[in-house]
């Protein structure tokens, strides 16, 4: 799921690069409003499961204000990148024990300690992005742009 992660972030980025920064941060209906606005939540939500996960440091831009974590086009596109590298070493260097286990944070959201089983929250963050990137390809769509093809059955192509 990282890999396909990776390969579905970097098809919406080069979909969303043929648009006019105008375009990309138009009002498109969505839950966060425009496609730079969706990819920006998008960004810090995996920043924020990262830093449970990992030694990933915990972004400080609260959830409220997740839709503008990045504003500069180019600084999100990197970061994306960045973060989706981190991601694939994360999952490449998991092991079933830690997935068998629990994780306990403090969730800023609800204001109180969660735990859940590792493999659900894995499970979750994946099913986010996917979520978000649904989303996105839609607005992409209607935009003009071209995305590719969201089929998780092509994810054969990304291990070949």
């Amino acid at each position: 799921m990282a890999r396909y992660n990776r390969s579905q972030n970097a098809g919406l980025y080069a979909a969303a690069d043929g648009l006019s920064d105008e375009e990309r941060r138009r009002d498109r209906g969505a839950f966060f409003k425009s496609i730079h606005a969706t990819l920006n939540h998008l960004l810090w939500a995996d920043h924020i499961w990262l830093s449970r996960i990992s030694d990933a440091p915990r972004p400080s831009t609260p959830l409220s204000e997740s839709a503008s974590y990045r504003d500069d086009w180019d600084c999100l596109k990197q970061d994306r990148l960045a973060c989706d590298d981190r991601l694939l070493a994360w999952a490449d260097a998991v092991t079933d024990d830690w997935l068998a286990g629990d994780l306990i944070w403090r969730s800023s959201l609800m204001q109180l300690d969660v735990a859940t089983p590792k493999w659900l929250v894995v499970s979750h963050m994946f099913n986010h992005q996917t979520h978000h990137r649904g989303q996105i390809h839609a607005m992409l769509t209607a935009a003009g742009a071209k995305p590719q093809d969201t089929d998780l059955i092509l994810m054969q192509q990304l291990t070949t």
